[in-house]
């Protein structure tokens, strides 16, 4: 961020007002206290601020509670600016004092820009339809953690009456015959008194190709065992509304996965994400709204330290302990790297990197940190040059002489 502003106004955001301090380039105070989280006290106070000199304004979050003083500074034609919560703390621990207050957060804020404006991050240049992603795309965070959730407690519940009915349909807990199986049937009485033709029926209708397999699976492990599990009738009960909820829960990830491919269709750099391989509508979704056009970052190393796969070397004096995975970065973006990577153990270049890291003593969640890494020079390079993945060139043996 550029320093050529003559005040540097600091947010410390809030839900009810926020708290804002504005400085000269001198460091003089301007302004500070209290502000209402209404446009019209915003604008009041950024005209104010502006008679003294182009105004940067400076927040600690962006969107959510922040995202109106964001809107109305780039309606008045201010440049706004945000201060990662990571840096916002290293920077708080150079002032005297510990105490935590809005008033002394919004000073930090402001100060920071004015004297160490390398710490800033440009705001999103207001894309709507990156607008209408990130809210897409929170929402499915959302759902997703109460899938994970409802899978959870369908599980636990079965482990606790039954447990070879739970290895049985565990792992396939959200396959759509499964689910229908227990919202019509319920726990292991029910299943058991719905007989094989109706479950075979059930499951067949939704798995064609594994109904049959399924269903005498889910019969061997009712035949394991003969005692009744104090709460298994309770169960009987409860599962078919767990099951009815996670298949609800699942059908509207599907929706908004939907609706976020819509938006993706019409977003130039979608293309070049999804024609990686193990990068599809979600995780596409989720770098975008990371990175952009990675145009913030000066090379791939960088890109790689802010999402967190870069390994980190720690040394003192003659003292090397070799490198680290890194225990920072964003962690949105560097879960989606590393979906991406293990989605990506289908395509042989990937597989062929990952095995040979495999085959050099490396666990499993190492050496798709590796691969990750790998994948993000690539990533962005493909998001710098604007072009599409292309697959490596098999390599040619030497002719004989």
């Amino acid at each position: 961020m550029s320093s050529g502003f003559g005040v540097f106004l600091g947010l410390d955001v809030g839900k009810g007002e926020h708290h804002a301090v504005g400085l000269d380039p001198a460091g003089r105070r301007l302004h500070d206290g209290p502000l209402p989280n209404s446009e019209t006290k915003l604008r009041a106070l950024f005209d104010k601020l502006a008679a003294h000199g182009s105004l940067l304004v400076v927040v600690d979050q962006p969107a959510t509670i922040g995202a109106l003083p964001v809107a109305v500074a780039r309606a008045a034609g201010h440049q706004v600016a945000y201060l990662p919560g990571l840096a916002m703390r290293r920077i708080a621990d150079l002032y005297p004092g510990r105490a935590k207050t809005d008033a002394r957060d919004a000073f930090i804020i402001a100060d920071a820009a004015r004297s160490l404006p390398h710490t800033l991050r440009p705001v999103d240049v207001g894309d709507e339809a990156l607008a209408e992603l990130e809210v897409l795309v929170g929402f499915d965070d959302d759902l997703a953690a109460e899938a994970t959730r409802l899978s959870n407690r369908i599980r636990g519940l079965l482990t606790g009456i039954h447990p070879a009915l739970e290895r049985a349909i565990g792992p396939k807990i959200a396959h759509p015959a499964v689910l229908e199986i227990l919202s019509r049937c319920g726990g292991p009485t029910g299943i058991r008194a719905a007989g094989r033709r109706k479950l075979t029926a059930i499951a067949v209708a939704h798995a064609p190709r594994m109904g049959d397999k399924l269903v005498a699976v889910i019969l061997a492990a009712l035949d394991e065992q003969t005692v009744t599990v104090p709460g298994t009738a309770a169960a009987d009960t409860v599962l078919p509304r767990l099951a009815d909820n996670l298949k609800t829960v699942l059908q509207q990830r599907k929706q908004v996965a939907s609706e976020v491919e819509g938006i993706l269709d019409a977003h130039p750099l979608a293309r070049v994400l999804t024609s990686m391989p193990g990068i599809g509508v979600r995780t596409s979704a989720r770098i975008l709204l990371e990175i952009g056009d990675a145009s913030n970052f000066a090379s791939a190393a960088h890109l790689a330290a802010y999402a967190g796969i870069a390994p980190v070397t720690r040394s003192s004096g003659t003292s090397i302990k070799g490198e680290h995975p890194a225990r920072t970065g964003n962690r949105k973006l560097k879960r989606a790297f590393f979906l991406a990577a293990f989605a990506a153990l289908s395509d042989p270049t990937s597989r062929a990197y990952y095995d040979r890291k495999r085959a050099e003593g490396k666990k499993h969640n190492a050496a798709l940190i590796c691969l990750a890494r790998r994948r993000c020079d690539v990533l962005f390079a493909m998001l710098r040059n604007k072009t599409n993945y292309r697959h490596p060139e098999p390599a040619t043996a030497p002719a004989a002489a």
